[in-house]
């Protein structure tokens, strides 16, 4: 039992210091999207191996922001096996134009780019062909690791060196946050519980932003409940030049 106690408690330490040190910068986040939304652009957010996850976590999903778009990168999700060829795609120069540049990101839209380390070449190369393009770059990245490891990109930059506004999940070099007697390395990591907890956060104060701006930000209802299907299939319509995921 002291392993679940310990890990609880280190998530909980971990996102109050977050909630402490990183609420202006998710405030500014927040008014960021709201912006964009009120001003017809679009949102994205991607990210390689298990930084994929945060874009599958906040979109397309019961209580969820609609205008979430996201970017699975080929190669770069956790369905692709074996699985260790994720690790090797994003660390390959050419990739992110590849696909960036088939996307409907145009100037005035907002990519967020979640990578831990932020040093492989690909969300590198993310933020720098979206900043080329004016596209505003959100990273969801930890500093302190990245601080602490090179950049694998032919630039030397790092992903928190080229983001307009930084979403720092704080943690430790290599994410994972417990030692344990008997065993070499760490386990545990916390920047998925950690990354999540963020992202919700930023997007339920984008929704109030927009709420006092006169919108009604639409949000999807569980299509498990009575009247989900014709809401969600409602609200797809009247947004859809927003929404890149249909």
């Amino acid at each position: 039992m002291l392993q679940i106690k310990r890990y609880f408690q280190a998530v909980t330490d971990n996102l109050v210091q977050v909630l402490e040190e990183q609420h202006e910068a998710m405030q500014q986040t927040s008014h960021v999207l709201a912006d964009t939304v009120e001003q017809g652009g679009s949102i994205y957010i991607t990210g390689c191996s298990h930084s994929s996850l945060f874009a599958q976590e906040v979109f397309y999903r019961a209580g969820g922001f609609i205008l979430m778009n996201p970017i699975f990168l080929p190669g770069m999700t956790l369905e692709t096996f074996p699985t260790t060829r994720t690790t090797k795609f994003e660390r390959i120069s050419g990739l992110a134009e590849a696909v960036l540049s088939e996307t409907a990101l145009k100037q005035g839209d907002v990519l967020i780019i979640a990578s831990v380390s932020g040093r492989n070449t690909v969300p590198v190369e993310l933020a720098l062909w979206a900043k080329n393009h004016g596209v505003k770059v959100i990273a969801l990245t930890s500093i302190a690791y990245s601080s602490d490891v090179e950049s694998r990109h032919s630039s030397g930059k790092r992903l928190f060196e080229l983001a307009d506004l930084i979403l720092d999940v704080m943690g430790e070099k290599g994410d994972a946050a417990l030692s344990i007697d008997g065993l070499q390395v760490k386990t545990a990591p916390l920047s998925t519980v950690t990354g999540v907890t963020m992202m919700h956060a930023v997007i339920s104060q984008t929704i109030e932003l927009l709420i006092h701006r006169g919108m009604t930000p639409p949000v999807f209802l569980s299509a498990n409940l009575e009247g989900g299907d014709e809401h969600n299939m409602r609200l797809l319509k009247q947004y859809r030049h927003q929404i890149h995921y249909q």
